[in-house]
């Protein structure tokens, strides 16, 4: 069975896109990290996908301006260069058209700092602090239009602890997304998380259990 090739879409560091390069170097691995692929030319991740073997590109955001589809079509003609099956955005800040959405429909995914449909948008860590939550975490979804909307595919859950700083809980989220985004790929890349009616209908084989990671006695 070929492995899904994967087009993973980064803005800076990539600390997410390094856990899906991470999985993809085992050859069981149900995926392939095609193209590392970047809108600023000086994204730190780019240096670890190249240092890994993971082929990498630019396609700098800045000269389209305020243009964004035009922006967009030359990231998609960037991906269908490398034959990309699945786009895995990891950190990629720029807000996505429905254009592009709708090209890679179902076949773009990403990973949010929150349990989603809560704390949609930026700031997730410091609003679930004010907010005085018990639990906090991440999601992978499937990308829809709307901002941080989509099937939801897998979450991960961790504690709020009384004494937690913003910075505290975001190490403890940014840990439950490297485990849980390699994790999600894995099950799209095998088939195992068809979207049907707007849900992820996951296939018999997977429990609820591993799609909702938790780990209460995590620091």
């Amino acid at each position: 069975m070929s492995r899904a090739r994967l087009g993973i879409l980064i803005s800076g560091r990539g600390s997410n896109m390094a856990a899906l390069v991470a999985a993809a170097a085992d050859p069981a691995y149900p995926a392939d990290a095609a193209l590392v692929l970047a809108n600023r030319d000086d994204a730190a991740g780019l240096q670890h996908a190249a240092a890994r073997g993971v082929p990498t590109a630019v396609v700098a955001s800045k000269p389209f301006g305020k243009d964004r589809e035009a922006f967009e079509r030359a990231l998609d003609a960037r991906l269908r260069q490398s034959s990309v099956d699945l786009v895995c955005l990891a950190g990629f800040m720029r807000l996505l058209t429905p254009w592009f959405v709708g090209q890679w429909r179902d076949r773009l995914i990403n990973i949010h700092p929150s349990i989603l449909p809560a704390f949609k948008g930026l700031d997730t860590h410091a609003r679930a602090l004010a907010d005085g939550v018990r639990w906090h975490g991440c999601t992978v979804h499937y990308v829809r239009a709307e901002m941080d909307a989509g099937p939801i595919i897998a979450q991960a859950v961790v504690p709020v602890h009384p004494d937690d700083t913003e910075q505290q809980l975001a190490d403890r989220v940014l840990a439950a997304e490297h485990r849980i985004y390699p994790m999600a790929v894995r099950l799209v890349a095998e088939g195992r998380a068809p979207v049907i009616g707007e849900r992820v209908a996951l296939h018999p084989s997977v429990s609820v259990q591993e799609t909702t990671l938790t780990n209460p006695q995590e620091a």
